[in-house]
């Protein structure tokens, strides 16, 4: 089948001739080639309708049986971001996650700093406010991704539980049998060489 030739999505999936123009042209303008490694990294974060990370696009792209490498996949995300197709979403530490921004319905999260969690919400009145704030400086609005950092439901109870743990008086360990011993022998050893010393001061 035919692919797309505007920038609209049909039934069968997402365009592909728009974004394929903006990559192959970011490619030019820094004299790289657009491969056909990086035509099938750019055809799986088509596919994706969520945040992900380049490790989990390389597994799915593997076993579909894509001969690509993890370079390649992390060198043509970071051509994809730096020509708008794909954004960063910092949502923990551990790994970057990306999603497709360019041509794509606006994503609101709440991100829970504590647990990790994200919920994605929905706001006509801050897609409302975006195409504001773009028609103010001449922009025209392609999408946009807002990601609001807080303490989620039911974590500032766990955390402050676990901070009450912490401050609770811990009961004194039993010594051991063979420490106990060791200590019954020392006392032994100290009370003999106090002996000597009394008997030789006499």
């Amino acid at each position: 089948m035919a692919a797309p030739t505007t920038g609209e999505r049909d039934r069968s999936g997402p365009p592909t001739v728009p974004l394929c123009s903006v990559f192959r042209r970011h490619l030019k303008s820094i004299d790289l080639k657009y491969t056909q490694e990086r035509a099938d990294v750019l055809a799986a974060v088509m596919a994706r309708d969520e945040l992900f990370e380049p490790e989990s696009l390389f597994v799915e792209m593997t076993r579909a049986g894509h001969r690509v490498s993890r370079a390649t996949i992390y060198r043509t995300l970071r051509l994809l971001q730096d020509c708008g197709i794909i954004v960063p979403a910092l949502v923990d530490a551990k790994q970057t996650r990306y999603e497709l921004a360019y041509g794509r319905r606006p994503r609101n999260l709440l991100v829970c700093v504590r647990t990790g969690r994200v919920v994605e919400f929905e706001s006509p009145e801050m897609a409302s406010l975006r195409d504001e704030i773009c028609r103010r400086n001449g922009f025209s609005p392609i999408g946009h991704r807002v990601l609001v950092y807080g303490v989620g439901p039911g974590a500032e109870a766990g955390a402050n539980s676990n901070a009450a743990a912490d401050t609770q008086p811990r009961a004194a360990s039993r010594p051991t049998p063979a420490a106990a011993k060791r200590s019954r022998r020392g006392a032994q050893r100290s009370s003999r060489s106090s002996g000597a010393r009394e008997r030789d001061t006499r």
